[in-house]
């Protein structure tokens, strides 16, 4: 069953239910991708192309979350907290930050980068390159620059 029609049938086991969370969320990114659909002018049936855009959801409430805080809308923060749990359930299982620490390593031992915050932007290149859908992007970030620092053991 690809992505697409996971979140269809998602969507209509949360009206049954009545899990009005799940059911707003999943709609949510179901109109998302129909947006990009006809944005774009493309029908989207690689799952790879929806995990985007379902990334894209997660990070825009991630960075919302902080906002409400700041705002004291604490059930604002709730609200988006379990959105934000239930769009995680689609995407693929990320990496740990070891795991992420261990592959900067190797990569940096491959391109001969032993430090320097002057390598950055060519280490988070290869990094990315090789872990963009399995790792967060600021999680890389944090991994690279502790290496580069020497921070790391």
């Amino acid at each position: 069953m690809s992505l697409k029609e996971q979140l269809m049938a998602d969507y209509k086991e949360a009206m049954k239910a009545s899990d009005a969370v799940r059911k707003n969320t999943v709609n949510m990114v179901r109109a998302a991708i129909k947006q990009h659909e006809v944005d774009q002018r493309v029908e989207l049936s690689d799952d790879a192309d929806i995990v985007k855009i379902i990334k894209k959801q997660v990070k825009m409430r991630t960075d919302a979350l902080e906002d409400f805080a700041k705002a004291g809308r604490d059930d604002m923060v709730e609200g988006y907290k379990k959105e934000i749990e239930i769009l995680k359930g689609y995407l693929p299982e990320e990496m740990s930050a070891e795991q992420i620490s261990e592959k900067v390593r190797e990569i940096a031992g491959q391109m001969g980068i032993d430090g320097g915050m002057k390598n950055m932007g060519a280490l988070m290149k290869g990094v990315m390159a090789e872990l963009k859908d399995k790792a967060d992007g600021s999680a890389v970030n944090k991994a690279v620059k502790e290496y580069l620092s020497g921070k790391q053991d």
